[in-house]
This record gives C-alpha cells, structure tokens and sequence, in this order.
C-alpha cells in the first residue's frame, strides 16, 4: 500500500495493490481462519460470522475515510496514511493470534486430500457458491449509479445504498453464523436464497421511488451479504461426510480455500458479465419500475441466481433407507 502511493500508472497499481497487497492480506488473513476453526466447537459459526461481518462494518466506516481523505490530502498522501494506520493496527494484534495448543503439539503433519472435491457434497455447494457470488456482487456494482440515474439522488444518498448493504450484511452474517450451529447448512442455504431472491425480484424490481430501494438494500444485505456465514457448516459436512465416505482426513480450512476460490471466480465473472446484462439499457421503457429502466436484467439475473443458490437443498432429497426388522 505505502508503494502504491508512487505509482503513474494503473498496471503499477494492479500490481502493488492488485497483486502485492492481495498476497499480503491472504498471509495474514489465514491464520485468523485456521486458529478460529481450532478455538471454536459449539459455537464456531458464530465465531466466523463475528469475524466476517467486520467485513461488512469496515464497508460502511473505510470508504468514507478515505474518500475524505482524498479528497482533502490527495491520493499520494492518503495511501501512505493508510498503510500507516493498517501496520499500526494490526501488527500488535498479531501476537494475540495463535494456536489453541501449544505449537509443540500440533507439529504433526495432517495427510494433504484432496479427495473430497469430487464428493457429492462438496460439487452441490461449490456450484451453489460460484452461483451466488456471480450475482451477489452486482448490487454493490450498480446501485450507486441506479439511484442516481432513475431517482436523481445526491452523491450521499445514492452511496447510502452500499453503506445499507454493509451494515445489514454484518448483522446478517452474525444470524446466520449463529444459525449453522442449529440447522442444518441446507436450511441455512434455502433462507439466504429466498430472502435474496425476493428482495431482488420483488422489492427492488418494483421499487418505484428511492425509500424502497432503501428497504431493498436492507433485506439485501440481511440475506444474500449472510452468505459466507453458511461456509463453517459447509466445512463441517464435507469434512464429515469425507470420514465417513473413506476419503480419509478432510481439513476444513482447505475447504474453506476451496469456497474462497469459488467465490473469487464467481466475482471476477459478475464484472464482465454486469457490462454485458446492461448494455443498450434492455427493456428500458418497455416495463414496469425496476424492469423498465435498463437495469431489468441485471435485476433479474440477480434475483434468479439468488434463487439458484440454494441449489444444495439436492442434497436432503437423497432416498431414505429403510430398515426391515
């Protein structure tokens, strides 16, 4: 980040804070991951959902601060500040993340499988969550300029769209956290996709002035932002239904990379192919409200795979078996 702050053009920036600074935030970021999976048991979705919904909570705070920031000292200024405050706040919390046992006795080598990526299991909510992120990110694309082109909002209300989104998304993703230690992750799945599903087909597609956008943004961020909060059930039963299929040891944290790859592939497509779904504004004036104003397929595509995230609810129509005594 302190490099970026000297950079003229933008493969520069790609590559400081493209490419470093990704690299840098994953070496960090997984050991708060790893560590969260040993320290919880009962309670581990909870603990994942407190952890993911500062996510969401930085979204609303970090933007406005920078913004200020450059708008005030510059984009040179601003990025050296930023990686001051970045270093000065997390390297003292470094010494705090650590393993729950002693290192002594976790210096045995677990066997790398990779085995249960074809599982059954594992396939259905891989699917689902590339699903999901092809759509999820859409929203958070286009409803800033949607707000400003179809109800003339100003530059705050039209950004109060995304601070909605985030703020709701971090309480999301404490319910649903505290819901994969309950139910089951099918359960969990069919609740995010209804809810996002209804809140983009219903409330934004008809949403005929900005108030019920707003509520848009809220159920939104409620339902579909709550999704990575299903992740630490999805770990539990692919690493459980690999024991007991004979795959062998299944590590949840390589899963939970697995998600995180599925993920990143489903919001590097959702760029291109948002261009794509709004390009010569389609059914502009043809429909009603959000349809008719040329983001009517964008709206749609976000509300079906929304839908089709709950996909995995395949896995509780497998047959019962019945016992004959």
């Amino acid at each position: 980040m302190a490099i970026s702050s000297s950079c003229n053009s933008v493969p520069q920036l790609i590559g400081t804070q493209g490419i470093l600074f990704g690299i840098g935030g994953c070496f960090a970021y997984c050991p708060c991951v790893l560590y969260i999976d040993e320290w919880f048991a009962r309670r581990k979705g909870m603990a994942y959902g407190i952890v993911w919904s500062a996510a969401g909570f930085g979204g609303v705070v970090f933007p406005l601060l920078i913004e200020t920031l450059l708008n005030t000292v510059g984009f040179r200024t601003t990025m050296r500040i930023w990686a001051g405050v970045l270093f000065a706040c997390s390297a003292p919390l470094t010494f705090l993340v650590k393993p729950r046992l002693p290192y002594s006795a976790n210096t045995h080598v677990k066997p790398f499988n990779m085995r249960y990526v074809t599982s059954k299991s594992f396939v259905l909510h891989q699917v689902a969550n590339i699903i999901q992120a092809t759509g999820y990110f859409l929203p958070g694309i286009y409803l800033p300029g949607y707000a400003r082109t179809v109800f003339g909002a100003s530059t705050f209300l039209s950004a109060l769209t995304l601070i909605l989104v985030n703020i709701t998304a971090t309480i999301g993703l404490v319910i649903m956290g505290s819901l994969t230690d309950k139910l089951r992750v099918t359960t969990c799945t069919i609740i995010s996709a209804m809810g996002a599903a209804t809140s983009a087909l219903l409330i934004w597609g008809f949403a005929a002035s900005l108030p019920v956008l707003y509520v848009f943004c809220i159920f939104y961020g409620l339902f579909a932002g709550s999704w990575t909060s299903i992740w630490p059930g999805i770990m539990k039963e692919v690493s459980e239904s690999g024991g007991n299929e004979g795959q062998g040891y299944v590590d949840p944290v390589m899963v939970y990379g697995h998600l995180c790859i599925g993920r990143g592939i489903g919001n590097v497509i959702s760029g291109p192919l948002s261009g794509a779904l709004v390009m010569g504004m389609p059914w502009r004036g043809q429909a009603v409200a959000g349809y008719g104003s040329g983001y009517g397929i964008l709206i749609l595509y976000t509300g079906l795979t929304g839908l089709l995230s709950g996909i995995n609810f395949l896995l509780n129509r497998e047959p019962r078996r019945i016992h004959l005594e």
